[in-house]
């Protein structure tokens, strides 16, 4: 069991009295098999786990019994109904990783209502970048009402106000009367909540998902994780994003596991406090974590400094990675730093997925760790290898298999299925398959053809595992040939003095007429000669990747956006940058 620590600042009589929710229970496990997600709380009601709220240090702050969720949602319930709130009502909520957000979410549920989660603000981006990002995807799910927490009482109402919907304070809307109300009866079909994807700023897509596709691709988690009495999962990811909602908020209720949480905002501040609370989980661990979790956790460790002395992470069972593409040296720098406190390289687990799946589509067995295959680059670009340079390698993570109830097929562009080993565009099949997009027929119809969703993601299946390349979209194709982001990225990071999150490739249209890579590179040097020598090291380096001329500008540090995920936004970055947004340091040529 997660116990807090000294120096929370919580007097040592309050904190006896705070004990987390115990990781085992007599209550038999049931793996997400419910008609409703509300039927899954109820369930989860009866036992003794729960979810556990931490401070910056990773202290327990607030236990949180499913048994007392259940109860404060239903009181919820009774006073949205009592505020005119109806059955298919969205209801748009700032997802806080909060007890507060927890009862909103299942209220509107037991309401009958749809939950809308949507972001926090960043650290990057602005006020008026936050009330803007709100006020379009308030306008794409038309909800009845915004609820925030206090704090964001002057943007998020800013927002509601901009779209003429109420905003309210959930602190306020807390303390209203909840008077006797008969709560609808949901069934399987129901739309249970809207998911926006984390890029989806300019042009929001709400993916309706329904009771039976949530709790399908729950149970089918549950069963891919191989989930054990002893298993405790510990979380910092957003509950914005879908595999912080979905992953690490929903799936522990719907298959009755005890959840510890770190916010966001503190694990980016002290990601060390993430691996703190897994140390001093008694269980064994579930968490996952997108690569640069743990590309920031491995860097905050000092080489002077030996793991064993402040972690245990002998207990981790599943190191789960998704969201972004996995890097294995960023995996093998992870497991080099805390080897010595325990950690297990075989405890990785590579996952694929998407929010219009629900979550997961492929999942790496248990114990079978990171597992790489290494791809030439002449069948990633899609051109034979000339005579004039060397054959290059790209290392592909193997994310899995498909999980249960899940079909995989990589196709051509114009939908033939290609054989194992051939790269293509990846399309699954399966009951978690979305709903479609709320009110765009058209963008549901352009992925979704004959109940197979195109998921937007390059690929190609091997003995019958997942290999991801990358986003289609993101592609840069120059004359004829196919150049990943990802690759010219990393080429970049290998230099002195830059790091993942640094640098956006994408492709530009110059002058001429011609399509040619731009590389954006945030540079701390603040020497017009070094950049000057930086620019010409880093044309070299892609020169050497691409084969060709790129245009290279060295930005300033932080200015690269970011999705609500912490995610690099290449198309963001590109639209800035021809906007003329994000302005280049004006170096001599």
């Amino acid at each position: 069991m997660v116990s807090d620590v000294p120096g929370s600042g919580v007097l040592l009589a309050e904190r006896a009295t705070v004990t987390a929710t115990p990781t085992e229970d007599r209550l038999a496990r049931r793996f997400a098999d419910f008609e409703t997600l509300g039927e899954a709380l109820d369930y989860a009601a009866s036992g003794v786990r729960g979810l556990n709220f931490h401070d910056a240090r990773g202290a327990l702050v607030r236990p949180y019994p499913f048994a007392e969720l259940r109860e404060d949602a239903l009181t919820m319930a009774r006073r949205l109904i009592a505020a005119g709130v109806k059955p298919e009502d969205r209801i748009a909520l700032v997802a806080e990783t909060s007890p507060e957000f927890a009862t909103l979410f299942f209220g509107v549920v037991y309401a009958g209502a749809w939950p809308v989660p949507l972001p926090l603000p960043t650290s990057f981006g602005g006020r008026d970048s936050y009330i803007e990002q709100l006020r379009v995807q308030l306008s794409s799910c038309d909800p009845t009402m915004l609820i925030y927490p206090p704090e964001l009482a002057q943007m998020a109402g800013e927002a509601a106000r901009l779209v003429s919907i109420e905003g309210v304070d959930w602190a306020e809307l807390i303390e209203r009367e909840a008077p006797d109300a008969t709560l609808p009866t949901a069934r399987g079909s129901d739309i249970a909540y809207l998911q926006y994807s984390s890029g989806s700023t300019r042009f929001p897509h709400g993916v309706a998902i329904t009771h039976h596709a949530l709790l399908n691709n729950l149970a089918a988690h549950s069963h891919g994780m191989e989930l054990q009495p002893s298993d405790r999962c510990v979380s910092w990811l957003p509950w914005y994003h879908d595999m912080g909602l979905v992953g690490c908020f929903l799936s522990p209720v719907a298959n009755q596991v005890s959840t510890d949480y770190l916010k966001t905002e503190d694990f980016a501040r002290r990601p060390l406090a993430w691996l703190d609370m897994i140390s001093r989980n008694q269980g064994t661990t579930l968490s996952y974590s997108p690569t640069f979790g743990y590309d920031i956790c491995a860097r905050r460790m000092s080489s002077q400094t030996k793991a064993s002395e402040r972690f245990d992470l002998s207990r981790w069972r599943v190191a789960g990675n998704g969201a972004d593409m996995i890097r294995p040296d960023v995996m093998q720098s992870f497991v080099d730093a805390f080897a010595d406190a325990g950690f297990k390289a075989n405890a990785f687990l590579p996952s694929y997925g998407l929010a219009e799946a629900t979550l997961a589509v492929s999942i790496m067995p248990p114990g079978q760790g990171i597992r790489v295959e290494l791809v030439e680059e002449t069948q990633l670009s899609g051109v034979a290898a000339g005579q004039d340079r060397p054959q290059r390698y790209r290392a592909l993570v193997n994310c899995g298999k498909p999980v249960r109830d899940m079909k995989v097929e990589i196709r051509e562009e114009d939908g033939t299925p290609l054989p194992e080993r051939a790269i293509g565009k990846l399309w699954c099949s399966g009951p978690s398959v979305m709903v479609g997009y709320f009110r765009d027929q058209d963008s549901t119809d352009a992925c979704l053809v004959d109940g197979w969703l195109d998921t937007g993601d390059m690929g190609y299946l091997s003995d019958g595992y997942v290999y991801i390349v990358g986003r289609t979209k993101d592609m840069i194709i120059i004359n004829g040939r196919n150049h990943w982001p990802q690759d010219i990225e990393w080429a970049v990071e290998q230099l002195p003095g830059f790091k993942a999150g640094d640098i956006a490739a994408f492709a530009i249209t110059t002058p001429g007429g011609e399509e040619t890579p731009a590389v954006l590179v945030q540079c701390r040097s603040s020497d017009d000669a070094e950049r000057v020598r930086l620019r010409e090291e880093i044309r070299e380096r892609v020169r050497s990747v691409t084969g060709m001329n790129c245009v290279i500008e060295l930005i300033p540090p932080r200015t690269l956006p970011r999705t609500s995920s912490g995610k690099l936004s290449r198309a963001k970055a590109r639209n800035l940058y021809l906007n003329g947004e994000i302005k280049p340091y004006d170096i001599a040529a």
